[in-house]
Parts: C-alpha cells; structure tokens; sequence
C-alpha cells in the first residue's frame, strides 16, 4: 500500500478537528472494573478520572484491610484496562477513516 504524504497533508485540518472531538468525548466514556467477585467496583472515564468507588458491605472487614485494598487496586486496574482498549479502538477508527496509517496511534 503506498501512501501519498500530499494526501495526509490535505486531510490534516480534518484529521485536527476529528482529534479536538475525540478529546471531548473521552471525558463521555465510562467503564466499571471490578474485583473481588462484584465486592469492589471501580468507575473511570477516558479521561482517567475515577468516577465511583463502590464498596460492597460483605468486604468490608476490620480484619480484612489488606484485602479490601488488593482487591480496590485490581478493580482500578481492570477498568483501568477496559478503558484503554476502548480507546485504542476509537483511535483505529478515527486513524482508519481519516486515511492514517493503522497503527499510528498505537
């Protein structure tokens, strides 16, 4: 596949205003992750900012706070992991359409 650089300079002003909108809508996305079986879950936007922490009453044991703080690490990481998939694949389809190379963007 050859790719004309003209071709992408043309599309550039294109390219910028379908990024600007991506960044918008990032702050729109929501994944939960969870651990624990359900006790911990965890809300992030694409932007990264934790959105919600919910703590399940059957976790929470004086006892048990080592666990309860391993488990809210891996709910974080989980939707942590969900998010950055969703992501990556709005910027394939953003590359894909706007006649970017796949890949480019990670």
């Amino acid at each position: 596949m050859t790719i004309n650089p003209l071709d992408i300079l043309k599309n550039a002003q294109k390219i910028q205003e379908q990024m600007s909108s991506f960044q918008e809508r990032l702050a729109e996305f929501s994944e939960t992750g969870s651990a624990g079986g359900g006790m911990v879950e965890v809300e992030i936007n694409g932007k990264m900012e934790v959105l919600a922490v919910r703590i399940s009453p059957e976790a929470v044991d004086p006892n048990d706070v080592q666990m309860l703080e391993d488990i809210t690490a891996a709910a974080v990481g989980s939707a942590l992991e969900k998010i950055s998939g969703r992501i990556k694949n709005e910027m394939g389809l953003l590359a894909g359409g706007a006649g970017i190379i796949p890949g480019l963007f990670g």
